[in-house]
């Protein structure tokens, strides 16, 4: 066995086929060994990968035989038939798997390569690997420097600057979004808020039309609750405002100065003008706001001519002209507070008034951090549901270059359902976060039966359902375009921010939110996404991503016609040469001119 060992570890290095794994991907350390690659197990307990001296290695070979040394990694068990749907090469990988040598050789391997820098790593995070040696592997699963892209605040700044890229409008497909921390975009957010209020306010004028009142849902009095968790609590009940309701004559009257002052600034009627915005000094703001929050959320009256009806019906029509996100933004105002570089659902809250928003930044953040930390995003309050349940979209893709910057788009995906049915006026996590960490903590019964109790369904199940209602061409039609060009944007916006290193690649995974109308809206972009399976679909479409990832960054460099599996290429730009910036001699020497 020993000869057996030195004999393919020979074989490897000469090939350059050394390569180190860490975190739990078990298809990834079977996929490199069936290809006949040798694994440099990585040390645990935190501990950094780093070269080792030969003696070092010959005193832990010798630990080794004599049964001492460290745990090492390895993988969980393998099930064949979650593999994708038998072509030729699939099957003849899934042959070489179960037909692995024993653990014990790869171990005996794995010690008699510690001295080598591995070709290939991948790992969950750049931080464990010693920097040096990084420097000197070939090809690594990660880049540098991903804030830009990969954190919430980041893709919020880096969107900022679409028009410099491409002349396609933000709010097309990026909810609205502000970073607390920076004031201009503060005082913006809350000048949003209110215009989004008064918006709110005609569209709830108009859910009753004539001189009748136009009644909302009242939530039922229950004790009250305090602090950042008063957004979760409220457990409404339908009804109208009553004939003891308070009535407000004049909000809609309001609403509408409010709303005919934003159209002219729209049109670029305010250009000239020296004073604040009319939006911010036309009516009593804080007045109109709490107003407002009794209208819709306590169930109080509004008086509406016929003559305001027209009017309010015009306004909204000129406005949906020029927003995007009216169709989407609903009527009840609900924001989303989100801490920029935490994932999972972490510490995301849902708010409905301005001030329990900044009062949540404030209550939110923990001594070591700050408010800047923290982005509020308009919250989508017309998804498309499925079974009356909320859901969203992870979308994998692959960059092998960021210079020139080069995309993959993986064509399968999956969908991750809530635990409970989609409510605007129950906003606790079980009903608005998708996030399988955050779900998977509700373990009550599904209410509806039609809902998968892992709560994961495949795209092609989504396409069967939308078949089903008769609207099979939006998913190639709407959803995946708006995908991929959401994307793309996403990355020439971040390009230049990203640590570029040639022979790496990343894969991502996207989070998109589908509205009523189909069309698909970014919610953020995850570096490393999870490939622990929490269901048979999951199970499948990660081990089926990870090896076409492979076959992406290995296979095609000695074979550019190798099959690639769902990946497509979705952006490959055009190379620029780049001019020497550095060492060019400048100066210019010459001498005078004499007369004859």
């Amino acid at each position: 066995q020993l000869r057996k060992a030195k004999l393919r570890v020979e074989k490897a290095i000469k090939e350059k086929k050394i390569f180190a794994v860490q975190g739990p991907y078990p298809i990834i350390r079977r996929l490199l060994r069936a290809r006949g690659w040798v694994e440099r197990k990585l040390p645990r307990n935190g501990k950094q990968l780093k070269q080792q001296p030969g003696n070092q290695k010959k005193r832990q070979v010798e630990k080794r035989a004599s049964g001492g040394g460290e745990p090492l990694h390895h993988p969980q068990p393998y099930n064949k038939k979650n593999k994708g749907e038998g072509k030729d090469e699939d099957k003849k990988e899934d042959k070489e798997q179960c037909n692995e040598d024993s653990d014990d050789i790869h171990d005996l391997m794995s010690f008699l390569v510690q001295d080598q820098v591995p070709n290939f790593l991948w790992t969950i995070r750049l931080s464990t690997i010693d920097q040096e040696l990084l420097q000197r592997i070939e090809v690594v699963n990660r880049y540098p420097r991903l804030h830009a892209l990969c954190t919430k605040e980041g893709l919020c700044q880096s969107l900022q600057n679409l028009s410099w890229f491409e002349q396609v409008d933000l709010n097309t497909f990026f909810p609205r979004c502000y970073r607390l921390g920076i004031m201009e975009e503060q005082e913006a957010f809350i000048e949003d808020f209110r215009l989004t209020a008064a918006r709110n306010l005609l569209k709830l004028a108009l859910e009753k039309v004539g001189d009748r009142l136009a009644g909302t849902e009242q939530p039922p009095k229950s004790s009250k609750v305090s602090g950042r968790h008063r957004s979760h609590v409220s457990h409404p009940m339908p009804s109208t405002a009553g004939p003891g309701s308070p009535l407000y004559p004049h909000l809609v009257e309001e609403a509408l100065e409010v709303c005919e002052q934003h159209l002219g600034v729209l049109g670029h009627q305010d250009i000239d003008r020296e004073t604040p915005s009319p939006c911010r000094s036309c009516i009593a703001w804080d007045r109109f706001l709490q107003e407002y929050y009794h209208v819709a959320h306590e169930g109080a009256g509004l008086v509406l001519s016929r003559e305001q009806r027209e009017q309010c019906q015009n306004v909204l029509q000129r406005l949906g002209e020029q927003l995007p996100q009216l169709a989407i933004e609903g009527k009840l105002n609900i924001w989303i507070l989100k801490p920029s570089a935490k994932s999972r659902g972490r510490g995301i809250v849902c708010a409905t008034r301005l001030e329990e928003v900044l009062e949540l930044s404030r209550s939110c953040t923990t001594p070591s951090a700050r408010v800047s930390e923290w982005v509020v995003q308009k919250y989508v309050e017309q998804p498309l549901t499925i079974f009356d349940t909320k859901f969203d979209i992870r979308q994998w893709f692959v960059v092998t270059d960021w210079k020139p910057l080069t995309v993959w788009f993986y064509r399968d995906c999956y969908l991750r359902f809530c635990s409970q049915p989609f409510s605007l006026r129950r906003l606790e996590p079980a009903r608005h976060l998708c996030n399988v960490s955050v779900q998977k903590r509700y373990k009550t019964s599904q209410p509806d039966p039609r809902v998968p109790p892992d709560k994961i369904w495949s795209n092609k199940q989504f396409q069967a359902y939308l078949a089903r209602l008769g609207r099979a061409d939006a998913w190639h039609g709407v959803m995946v375009p708006g995908m991929k060009a959401a994307i793309l944007n996403a990355l020439r916006c971040a390009q230049d921010q990203v640590g570029s290193r040639k022979g790496s690649f990343e894969l991502f995974g996207a989070d998109f939110l589908i509205g009523e109308d189909c069309q698909p809206w970014l919610l953020e972009i995850n570096s490393c996404p999870t490939m622990s399976p929490s269901s048979a679909v999951t199970r499948r479409l990660c081990a089926n991503v990870q090896r076409d990832t492979l076959r992406l960054v290995l296979d095609r460099k000695d074979n550019p016609t190798c099959p690639i599996g769902a990946f497509e290429l979705l952006y490959k730009e055009a190379a620029v040469p780049t001019c020497l910036h550095v060492g060019l001699k400048l100066m210019v020497e010459g001498c005078s001119l004499k007369k004859p």
